[in-house]
């Protein structure tokens, strides 16, 4: 068999904030009504446990006020080339994902110039001036968008590595008003890939993508409060849309992207899934076992770190990635020869599917 070009995982790392921000940080909040404009009169300890049985939020994580999303991202790509050990000065890319940019408390003005991909080869101390640096802006399917990118780059033949980090900083685009910000953390995610020439399929194997057009399900908005004046503009997110749609749409991804690498979804060690909402992945996943006409299965094949991370977008891929294979996870492991599936969904709205293979 003659060898192919394939995209290779080398290293990982990930970032995640020190400051721990409990439920019942919220308890004090005033929550807004979306649909009428007014204060809900629900108590914030029940808005809270309610909330909690859906999403199995019980933390999250916020960055530091110094602290900006191409901090975090610099933190993460520094952990995965310090555990790899790889040669920062031979990066030829780095793909930045990301939605919002810099944003420090007090401003809510997203500054994305210079790009903040250039802002983590500036804190990340690499002087070689050809590292082709750029954002990718995707929302919470930002670093999968990324990965395939870096996947057209290596199979072009053009470059043979490079870094791909994903990030986010939500606690400062959420709406004080709004419940929906008790799903948002903070954090990042990085992986470094390299072009390996291989007989037998390994690394990125396939992928899925799939887009659809609906700003109504999540989208900026002014605050729910009709009293409060600011002039910055939040994410606001149609809870029940998003998951409706994520359970329609979803596991065809999952599936297509299986078909592609002609695998079988009983060949898939790990299912690596955004975290975006306990119930909902958890849904998702039995969708799409059905597709294969399984009906029992093992929910271990979903790790999952919303329950102490939260939802930090972008991010809670690569992290999630990190953390297993830096043995962090409890009962959780990746093998040579597994096949994983990398999957997210957001943005009003993209969805990504990749089939990867540990060599």
């Amino acid at each position: 068999m003659s060898k192919k070009l394939y995209t290779v995982i080398t290293g990982t790392g990930s970032y995640i904030p020190p400051t721990v921000i409990h439920n019942d940080y919220f308890l004090d909040a005033d929550f807004y009504d979306p649909a009428t404009g007014k204060k809900f009169e629900t108590p914030n300890a029940e808005i809270i446990r309610k909330f909690n049985d859906i999403t199995n939020i019980e933390e999250r994580r916020y960055a530091e006020p110094d602290q900006a999303t191409s901090h975090l991202a610099t933190f993460a790509s520094e952990n995965a080339l310090q555990s790899s050990g790889f040669d920062r000065e031979k990066l030829e890319f780095i793909i930045a994902a990301h939605n919002f940019g810099d944003i420090y408390p007090g401003t809510y003005r997203s500054d994305m110039c210079p790009a903040i991909a250039n802002r983590v080869k500036l804190g990340l101390g690499i002087k070689n001036y050809n590292v082709n640096t750029h954002d990718v802006v995707a929302g919470c399917p930002g670093w999968t968008s990324a990965m395939i990118v870096a996947n057209a780059y290596i199979k072009s033949g053009m470059y043979k590595c490079g870094l791909v980090v994903g990030s986010d900083l939500n606690s400062r685009v959420s709406d004080p008003y709004d419940r929906d910000r008790m799903i948002f953390s903070d954090g990042a995610g990085a992986v470094i890939v390299e072009a390996v020439e291989s007989e037998t399929p390994v690394g990125i194997l396939s992928y899925s993508s799939r887009s659809d057009i609906d700003p109504g399900m999540l989208k900026m908005g002014v605050s729910l409060n009709p009293d409060y004046h600011g002039t910055e503009i939040n994410i606001r997110m149609a809870g029940h849309k998003v998951y409706a749609y994520a359970l329609s749409a979803v596991p065809g991804v999952v599936k297509d992207s299986l078909d592609r690498a002609g695998l079988h979804l009983t060949d898939v060690s790990k299912v690596l899934i955004h975290q975006a909402n306990e119930k909902m992945d958890e849904a998702i996943l039995h969708r799409v076992f059905k597709l294969y006409g399984i009906k029992e299965f093992n929910i271990d094949v979903m790790p999952m770190t919303i329950r102490t991370l939260g939802n930090s977008s972008t991010a809670t891929v690569p992290t999630l990635l990190d953390l297993i294979l830096k043995n962090k996870m409890e009962d959780h492991a990746i093998e040579s020869g597994d096949n994983i599936i990398l999957t997210s969904v957001g943005a009003g709205m993209v969805i990504n599917s990749i089939v990867y293979r540990f060599p």
